[in-house]
């Protein structure tokens, strides 16, 4: 894929992530620049007061290797916290994962040496090369097309107002 292609493909995804949380009724910010590793903010009105949810949103074409199409790699996971989200989407797999920052930094791997030292590696599919085809992990079942986990005040407490 062509650097072109490949930022295309990237921002389409986004787009695509956030127009399914807008169809599941979730009320939605985009930002204007991804310096923090934010794409969009998801808001929730409260009790008391509306509580924010940060996302970055991670994705795989299917014109990466089915080897590959689960794989998210040299991650950087810039202050895991509360209320911070990766949503990953795979096109092989058709699939979703909504994962707390917090949870991510402990199921993927880390990278102890080379140029990606201290960044995150996560395999959500595995791929069967006898019948070539793409499959969720088990593993990862909590978090598959589970866009509950972002309103989950026990997941994501209060940020209070930006």
């Amino acid at each position: 894929m062509r650097y072109r292609d490949a930022a295309s493909f990237g921002k389409r995804q986004e787009f695509v992530a956030i127009a399914e949380l807008l169809r599941r009724g979730y009320d939605v910010y985009q930002t204007l620049v991804d310096d923090q590793q934010i794409d969009c903010v998801v808001r929730f009105d409260g009790p008391r007061r509306p509580r924010y949810v940060d996302v970055q949103i991670k994705a795989r074409s299917r014109n990466c290797s089915k080897r590959n199409a689960g794989t998210f790699a040299a991650m950087e996971i810039r202050r895991p916290r509360p209320g911070f989200f990766f949503v990953f989407y795979s096109e092989h797999a058709d699939c979703y994962w909504v994962v707390p920052s917090l949870h991510l930094v402990r199921l993927a791997r880390r990278n102890k040496t080379g140029a990606n030292k201290g960044r995150y590696t996560v395999v959500f599919t595995n791929w069967s090369p006898t019948r070539d085809t793409v499959r969720p992990r088990p593993k990862f079942d909590r978090y598959r097309n589970n866009f509950r986990l972002l309103g989950d005040p026990e997941v994501a407490p209060a940020s209070g107002t930006r």
